[in-house]
């Protein structure tokens, strides 16, 4: 018999309950130009506007939202190369307790000041000598601090699910939904909620080339743990899907498929040139794949996600003019 799901439908519509009036409910936006390029009806929902500038601020509310009033008075913890970061850190301001979040000395500085400025103390670590997950279980442990983990949590997939949960609300049915992948929560998430509403529905996930473990992982039947990637998705940067993420993705996600660098900052170009959005690399790498033609006969209605829009002016601008 198969385990059984971390997450259920029912827990992303309490997600979604939770989130009323703390989250934007974010735009879903349309073009007849990319319908035109793609050959679909496209349907981008924008998480760039999401507070902090992306999804993972559903998902850190959710999980900190439900922790009890002693694990409050301690402060949370996370690790994070930017947006989880963020999220965590705004949350915990929201419910007034203090965090500290441990983020890649590489991570884009935009992030970093965003961390601090919602009020968390930052600490560093080398993500291609050290491992983020051991560090972080240990920071929490020797501080007392409820451990919020970016993506391998029931209540944190829960809170992301809640993207896809008013895509189709807003939308109707579609046949597919695109969807990037970084850990496996979003796509996870995201999957649980679609496939509830609209069963027949194509859920694809979408991650850069040099970053592919969940890619692989589903080809071979388990957990692959490839080499950190060096991409411009910096939140995609992982070396293997999430353990509670991956069981899901495996059961709901349908294809996995690769975008290159110079795909990704295509779209960016696009959604900035076209949409009238900026994204940031790993926001775009969803737009991207249906761009370059990397999805096999795309159907009538596709919805995609655009997961975040944190990047400094001066990192779009030099990625955008290489």
């Amino acid at each position: 018999m198969a385990a059984a799901s971390p997450v259920s439908f029912d827990d992303v519509r309490a997600a979604a309950a939770r989130l009323a009036g703390i989250a934007h409910r974010t735009p879903v936006l349309t073009s007849r130009t990319l319908d035109s390029l793609v050959g679909a009806e496209v349907f981008v929902k924008c998480e760039n506007f999401q507070r902090v500038g992306a999804f993972k601020f559903r998902g850190a509310y959710n999980a900190a939202a439900q922790l009890t009033p002693a694990q409050l008075a301690k402060g949370v913890a996370a690790y994070s190369s930017g947006n989880h970061a963020q999220a965590t850190a705004l949350a915990a301001r929201e419910l007034g307790t203090s965090a500290v979040i441990l983020m890649p000395e590489d991570a884009p500085r935009s992030k970093r000041e965003a961390t601090a400025g919602y009020g968390a103390e930052i600490v560093t670590y080398d993500r291609y000598t050290e491992d983020r997950t051991a560090l972080g279980e240990a920071l929490a442990e020797d501080r007392g601090l409820a451990l919020i983990p970016p993506y391998d949590h029931p209540h944190v997939i829960a809170g992301q699910g809640t993207a896809a949960l008013e895509l189709l609300e807003d939308t109707g049915d579609l046949d597919a939904l695109l969807v990037p992948v970084g850990g496996g929560g979003l796509i996870a998430g995201s999957a649980t909620a679609a496939t509830a509403l609209c069963p027949r529905i194509r859920v694809i996930g979408v991650e850069p080339e040099a970053g592919d473990d969940t890619k692989r992982s589903l080809e071979q039947g388990e957990r692959v743990t490839i080499p950190v990637p060096r991409t411009i998705a910096d939140g995609q940067a992982l070396d293997t899907p999430g353990a509670l993420t991956f069981p899901v993705n495996q059961r709901l996600v349908d294809a996995v498929a690769l975008v290159g660098d110079d795909e990704i900052v295509d779209a960016m170009r696009f959604a900035f040139e076209r949409l009238k959005i900026v994204l940031e690399p790993s926001g775009a790498s969803a737009l991207a794949a249906l761009m370059a033609g990397r999805i096999d006969n795309p159907p009538r209605r596709i919805g995609v996600i655009a997961s975040g829009g944190n990047i400094d002016s001066e990192r779009f601008a030099a990625l955008l003019g290489r």
